[in-house]
């Protein structure tokens, strides 16, 4: 991991990504529980509910945040990839760096999980990050040796494909074949033989062996997108059909399939990639009609700077308990509020956030990995 103080960013740099991915951490950083405060002031529970996981199957929003920032760091893949075949640079380099980039985040990963602190007691080796790590490597091996957009259909067409016979047809030992529950789901099972260390969630792990392995699916989907944002020959209105056209596919095929394959995030099902994936190409469809073709760019400066620093934001807010320290300096002013004092307080919280990446931001202090 590097950080660097200087000048990172191309003459030509697409505003709308790092909007989007900004976007997405957002709600990571205190966007989600700045709705639930604002849900419960205003009567509105269901949105709270919103913001929590989908027990098991099913969908809410907050089951997209994570695949969304996966099907993003897809979308950067031709970009960051395509120029560098293009210029000559030996395959075997490409891989060795996506192969560096893994093992960073999946030893990010494994701090994020509080491991370092609980002096490997007990230790959760599967992570947000690692499992973004995996996926990406494995979609940027595929789009270096299959640099074709036909060739990578392919690939996940049996990716999807593939996950879905063992899910659905494979028997587990004392539950049978296609058993879509915690405890009878073959990524569960595979967790348990093979993954060491805490399980997430008891008998399996929500990013898990297979579930990384899954999700190289919705983090290949981006880079189908990026493809199409990249072709010069092609007009702006052409990229957003392309990409809506593909999200609503994706979407109706995920609810055909879900009729008797669930749309389940914590064993990443075939259906959920496809779900989430048709989501995601709509919002790069979006964000991209906005932010770079109409170019209404003023609203979106608060996301980008966000998105120009997501995996340090991530860790901070892990590491850092923003709540005690903005209650520390701005608790005076809220208890007067009542119960309008959490909004205050989240708000404060946001803002300062906001600005520690800001500084970073003008800085031009970006952490890579």
């Amino acid at each position: 991991m590097t950080t660097k103080s200087l000048r990172t960013e191309p003459q030509k740099r697409l505003q709308s990504l790092d909007v989007l991915r900004g976007f997405d951490m957002f709600w990571i950083t205190g966007g989600g529980y700045l709705t639930v405060v604002l849900s419960k002031l205003t009567g509105a529970e269901w949105l709270a509910g919103q913001m929590e996981h989908a027990e098991w199957a099913g969908f809410h929003f907050e089951d997209l945040i994570f695949p969304l920032f996966m099907f993003i760091a897809g979308v950067a893949i031709p970009f960051a990839i395509g120029s560098k075949l293009e210029k000559n640079v030996p395959a075997k380099k490409l891989v060795g760096k996506a192969f560096k980039r893994m093992l960073i985040l999946i030893v990010l990963g494994i701090l994020y999980n509080g491991t370092f602190k609980n002096g490997f007691a007990d230790g959760r080796i599967a992570s947000v990050l690692g499992q973004i790590g995996i996926g990406y490597f494995l979609a940027s091996l595929i789009t270096i040796y299959f640099p074709g957009l036909k060739s990578r259909i392919f690939w996940l067409a049996g990716i999807l494909t593939g996950f879905g016979i063992l899910q659905l047809l494979v028997p587990v030992p004392g539950f049978g074949a296609g058993v879509l529950t915690p405890e009878g789901c073959i990524n569960g099972y595979i967790d348990r033989l093979f993954l060491p260390g805490r399980l997430h969630g008891g008998t399996f792990d929500p990013e898990g062996i297979m579930c990384s392995l899954s999700a190289t699916g919705i983090t290949l989907m981006g880079t189908f997108a990026g493809s199409i944002l990249r072709k010069r020959q092609t007009t702006d209105w052409q990229k957003i059909g392309y990409m809506a056209a593909t999200g609503v596919g994706f979407i109706l095929l995920a609810l055909l399939l879900a009729t008797f394959y669930p749309i389940i995030k914590k064993c990443w099902t075939s259906t959920f990639n496809l779900f989430a994936g048709g989501i995601g190409f709509l919002l790069m469809a979006l964000f991209y009609l906005i932010i770079d073709h109409w170019k209404i760019q003023g609203w979106a400066f608060y996301f980008r700077v966000i998105g120009m620093n997501s995996i340090f934001v991530y860790l901070f807010v892990r590491i850092v308990d923003m709540q005690s320290v903005t209650e520390f300096f701005f608790g005076w002013l809220a208890k007067p509020l009542g119960d309008a004092g959490s909004l205050f307080l989240i708000i404060c919280s946001l803002a300062l956030i906001w600005l520690l990446l800001y500084y970073m931001y003008k800085k031009k202090i970006f952490l890579r990995v």
